[in-house]
């Protein structure tokens, strides 16, 4: 197959983006339908072009494999979010937020909680699938605005996922550009900072402004999960456990397999009647509510591993069509001429941020968006003196915070799902994910917290820009 140029590959990459858009965006269709028929487009295309089918099945393979780790995560986290409601875990975790967060102050609050999880796990998956799910349905339960309860949850996620040493997102942008794991966690603060005091001002407000807490719809909750759930302070034993196996540098698999496996023994000693029947049903199809009140029925009945088969299949065909762009060199193609007519470190800065968001767009997989342009400005970063560290963190602040917003991404669809809040819905709440790239062009523009190579910073401000 002939080499695709420059504009062949701008090209199809804006058609695509206007397919997928104009399907999720204006008609509301589900991700996966507009991404297989930009994958049948792509196809036919690439074959015109003289590709093989062997060719193009290998791209599909390469792409999906790159998922396999994640794919297996999310069927563990389906699997966990039932077991834990079922044990009262969830509904415990709700009741003692009840009484220690105050609701006047909930929506801040609860990007707070998050974020310190999140740092402390370092998973932002695993922060929006336990204690987020917790807080969502206080959120809920105080008549708050539930696109900005989810706005909340994702951003104090993201925060901790992005500044925790144990993120898997971390170490990958920092081993790409080759700079050191810590010094890059502390360098990010010149942008993490300045969004995640923007977006606490910001949930402060409108928290404040659009919730009308019911001191009573409060107290009946409580009473609700008291009267069906198992609610004691063993019920918080697998949070201990999880920041334990965070300490000890499990990894995601096991540390979910050991969770699952001691929620489990949970529910048996709760209800010793309970049959293996049951338990494969709940583990499978995950946990049915059955209160008197309508509200909690909603919020408690979700989980399973069959709750997680929506993504999963979004990751599935998305990293496809990711698989066939990389296979035939049409996101290489599109990027190649942007690094070489680069010569100043604010424009460097600004299209390499832009890169990671259009990986996110295209290819809608959280890591490839570190590891693309991470691949392909490396050269050029180093070309104009600039540190490692000013590489690491451009990619974050422009990839794996990105894929939150993006419906047909990896971590956009898990959040979606997992909540039941369409990204859409969350996107204009998701506050530091959106303001990260915005303060990472500025420090790039003005060279503020711009780190360079020791010895070769350019003394000329104004070559900067």
């Amino acid at each position: 197959m002939k080499n695709i140029h420059f504009k062949e590959a701008i090209t199809l990459l804006l058609i695509m983006l206007i397919i997928l858009g104009t399907a999720v965006i204006k008609f509301g269709l589900s991700p996966q339908i507009p991404v297989l028929f930009v994958i049948a487009l792509l196809i036919f295309w690439v074959k015109f072009r003289g590709a093989s089918w062997d060719e193009i099945h290998q791209g599909i393979q390469e792409g999906i494999g790159t998922a396999i780790i994640p794919i297996f995560i999310f069927i563990l986290i389906g699997a966990l979010i039932a077991v834990w409601i079922q044990a009262g875990v969830i509904p415990t975790i709700m009741i003692v937020g009840f009484k220690l967060i105050s609701s006047q102050f909930f929506v801040p609050s609860t990007f707070i909680v998050c974020s310190l999880v999140g740092l402390s796990i370092g998973s932002g998956f695993t922060t929006i699938s336990t204690i987020g799910i917790a807080l969502f349905g206080m959120g809920v339960a105080l008549n708050a605005n539930p696109a900005l309860v989810a706005g909340a949850i994702i951003s104090g996620a993201v925060f901790g996922d992005k500044m925790s040493p144990l993120s898997d997102s971390t170490n990958l942008a920092s081993a790409i550009a080759g700079s050191d794991l810590f010094a890059h966690i502390k360098n990010m603060m010149w942008s993490t900072i300045p969004s995640f005091i923007v977006s606490l001002i910001l949930f402060w407000f409108l928290g404040n402004s659009s919730s009308h807490m019911s001191a009573s719809k409060i107290a009946h909750t409580i009473a609700i999960l008291n009267q069906h759930f198992s609610i004691s302070w063993w019920a918080l034993l697998p949070i201990a456990l999880m920041f334990i196996c965070a300490w000890r540098h499990i990894p995601a698999i096991p540390t979910l397999f050991i969770n699952i496996i001691v929620t489990v023994g949970m529910i048996f000693f709760q209800k010793s009647g309970t049959s293996l029947q049951s338990l494969a049903k709940l583990i499978s199809d995950g946990f049915v509510a059955h209160t008197s009140d309508t509200t909690v029925n909603t919020l408690l009945t979700r989980g399973g591993v069959s709750s997680m088969m929506g993504t999963v299949s979004l990751i599935i065909v998305t990293l496809s069509l990711g698989g066939i762009l990389m296979k035939f060199n049409i996101v290489q193609s599109a990027m190649k001429p942007l690094v070489d007519h680069l010569h100043k470190p604010g424009s460097l800065i600004t299209v390499t941020i832009l890169s990671g968001i259009g990986i996110n767009l295209f290819v809608g997989e959280q890591y490839l968006s570190v590891i693309l342009p991470g691949k392909a400005f490396k050269g050029a970063f180093d070309k104009m003196n600039l540190s490692p560290l000013a590489l690491s963190r451009v990619l974050e602040d422009g990839g794996s915070v990105i894929n939150y917003l993006i419906p047909w991404g990896v971590a956009g669809s898990f959040a979606a799902s997992t909540l039941g809040v369409p990204v859409l819905h969350f996107l204009p709440f998701a506050f530091f994910s959106l303001f990260s790239p915005v303060f990472s062009i500025l420090s790039g523009i003005t060279g503020i917290g711009l780190k360079w190579q020791k010895g070769k910073q350019d003394k000329d401000v104004s070559a900067r820009v």
